[in-house]
């Protein structure tokens, strides 16, 4: 029995209450939204994790990816990464290992991770057989189920499944051309392989294979962004909403098998689309939960995609996205190390916690603590508010005030400690 199918039959799982808990909203609301698949619970049989609850009325969620590549392959980094993504509240982490032994590393990761951990399993169906063959078009349709089912087993929560990649929206990509071309890698390991081969896609004409596994194990289809654009001028273009029709009528079949799903969303996209892309979303696919990847608003802030992000994870969740990944200094540049997943991390929280002030998840009761801590110019109050308390305590030691009750920024200029000396004591009569 997977949470869904827990769902439909009227039942209250403990993932179900833990979520509920944590959101401060009714079991039998979460309940509900998990049956309808509005809401998801990744969280695999074969092991014990968090329950982090995904979907509509929820607070946004933030995903933090880490992964070695073939420059870089040090395991020992992949775990700091992941200990600062924890250390700094991202609620899932996503393993995208290229290099080295994928197996070896996920489990490492899946060991010290007590959040939802998700993968790509293409991408170890591609790489074993690069290795063995010498390029990925020579997969066998074999390996890619090989490589859901191993990391099933290994318990996965969720998984970024490529199967919206079809013939026809295949067809769309090339009768329109892009400026920035396919940047998903999953997507482009399945392309070739369909071009070179003349074949379908197996993930899209065996899809109820996979629903049969991911029911096994109860993990999350995260339905993958395949046609996802990585420009600007290609956003919300033909190949790209093809795909989310393909991907609508999946998400159908895999609630009628009781299985979960969210749906992965644009990488680059302007501001001003982000809200036409989350209500087209919605409406095709069901209201399933939404992950959105970054987005990336701008394409001309290498070095910052970071802070990018953070406006597009703001607008986005302000939108009506539920779940965002985030996005590193590091990225379009390098392999992100422990520094750029704490900035990453920290960046997009900031972003989701914002829109979801938009959206009514909250209404700054946070901010409201804090603007009451700094009218009474009370530095403990504010440290014990602040979204990174260490952060801000660090800054103000490195930067004494000769006064102790206010910053270097004004010093004894303080305009708030002027403001509680001279007017907030004055008596009212004076202003008759």
């Amino acid at each position: 029995m997977t949470q869904m199918d827990e769902a439909k039959k009227g039942i209250i799982t403990e993932e179900m209450k833990a979520v509920a808990a944590a959101e401060g909203v009714s079991e039998e609301f979460i309940r509900k939204s998990v049956a309808q698949g509005t809401i998801a619970i990744p969280s695999n049989v074969n092991r014990e994790v968090k329950a982090v609850g995904i979907g509509a009325g929820l607070r946004t969620k933030v995903n933090a990816t880490i992964g070695t590549s073939t420059d870089i392959c040090d395991f020992d980094m992949e775990e700091e990464k992941a200990r600062v993504a924890m250390a700094y509240q991202a609620d899932t982490l996503m393993e995208l290992s290229v290099g080295g032994d994928l197996d070896e590393i996920r489990r490492r990761i899946l060991k010290i991770s007590d959040i939802p951990v998700g993968s790509v399993p293409v991408y170890q169906a591609a790489i074993e057989t690069i290795r063995e063959k010498g390029a990925a078009i020579y997969m066998d349709e074999d390996i890619m189920f090989k490589s859901i089912e191993k990391q099933a087993k290994d318990g996965i929560d969720f998984m970024a499944i490529h199967c919206s990649v079809n013939r026809e929206t295949l067809k769309r990509l090339k009768r329109q051309g892009r400026e920035g071309g396919l940047v998903s890698r999953g997507g482009a390991f399945v392309s070739a392989w369909m071009v070179e081969n003349d074949l379908e896609n197996p993930l899209y004409k065996n899809f109820d294979y996979i629903l049969e596994i991911a029911k096994e194990y109860d993990f999350c289809m995260s339905m993958a962004n395949a046609m996802r654009a990585g420009a600007l001028a290609d956003s919300t273009d033909r190949a790209a909403v093809q795909e989310l029709i393909v991907l609508g009528e999946l998400i159908d079949r895999a609630r009628e098998a009781g299985v979960q799903t969210i749906v992965e969303g644009p990488g680059h996209i302007p501001i001003n689309e982000i809200p036409a892309n989350v209500i087209l979303q919605k409406k095709l696919c069901r209201q399933a939960p939404f992950y959105m990847l970054g987005p990336i608003v701008t394409d001309i802030a290498a070095g910052y995609d970071h802070i990018v992000s953070s406006i597009g994870a703001a607008t986005s969740a302000g939108a009506g996205a539920d779940f965002i990944c985030y996005v590193t200094p590091a990225e379009h540049l390098a392999l992100p190390d422990a520094k750029d997943v704490k900035e990453g991390v920290i960046a997009t929280r900031i972003g989701a916690y914002v829109g979801d002030m938009q959206k009514g998840i909250h209404n700054g009761e946070k901010d409201l603590i804090m603007a009451n801590a700094r009218k009474k110019l009370n530095w403990e109050a504010q440290f014990d508010s602040a979204m990174c308390p260490a952060e801000a305590r660090r800054i103000r030691d490195e930067r004494p005030p000769a006064e102790e009750d206010t910053c270097t920024m004004c010093g004894s200029y303080c305009a708030v400690k002027i403001v509680n000396e001279w007017l907030d004591e004055a008596d009212t009569d004076v202003f008759d």
